[in-house]
């Protein structure tokens, strides 16, 4: 649903005003501007889209203009000035761009998380070489000088697992001995003596 206003600025043709009179009668303009008016009005603007109408309103003007023109002088009615003075939609076209821009937005944030999620793949992509260039360099660094460094990372861990342990009251350190056995709590009584 489309509401134009349109105004009109009109004059009889002075050399047919005899022919104005006997045909149409004193109250010409009443009779004939709001037919015609009406008629171009539904004819130019059926050849737009709603978004047209906004967007090319010059162009609508003007064809309004030429066209109410050219169908007034069949009446021996000469139109000075004719303008749209006002454009409005219906709620229900309101209510379809408003469910357009939504639809847009949504769009775009599709986009955006599209974009997000192949940002972190390449972020992972490129962690992945980062970890796999620093695992070559590692080892190539081991097989020229030796195991030595993975020894040194392996005491580091053993302290600080070590520190971390001694600093819990819960948790008591027995040393094993040389031999790798250890029992704790049996006295020599309990297996029969010897």
């Amino acid at each position: 649903m489309v509401n134009l206003t349109l105004r009109l600025l009109s004059r009889p043709d002075v050399v047919n005003l005899p022919t104005i009179f006997t045909s149409l009668g004193l109250e010409y303009d009443d009779k004939v501007l709001p037919s015609i008016g009406n008629e171009v009005l539904k004819a130019v603007v059926a050849q737009f889209n709603a978004d047209e109408l906004l967007t090319d309103r010059p162009v609508v003007s003007a064809l309004v203009r030429e066209s109410l023109i050219k169908r007034a002088r069949e009446f021996n009615i000469i139109l000075d000035d004719v303008a749209i003075t006002h454009l409005s939609y219906g709620i229900e076209f309101s209510l379809a761009v408003e469910k357009k821009q939504v639809a847009q937005q949504e769009a775009e944030r599709s986009k955006f998380l599209v974009a997000k999620a192949e940002q972190e793949r390449r972020a992972a992509i490129v962690r992945a070489e980062g970890e796999s260039e620093s695992a070559r360099l590692i080892s190539e660094a081991t097989a020229i000088a030796g195991t030595g460094l993975i020894e040194l990372r392996r005491i580091e861990a053993a302290k600080e697992i070590a520190a971390e342990l001694a600093r819990s009251p819960n948790v008591a350190y027995i040393p094993s001995s040389d031999n790798g056995k250890m029992l704790l709590g049996l006295n020599a009584a309990g297996f029969g003596g010897r």
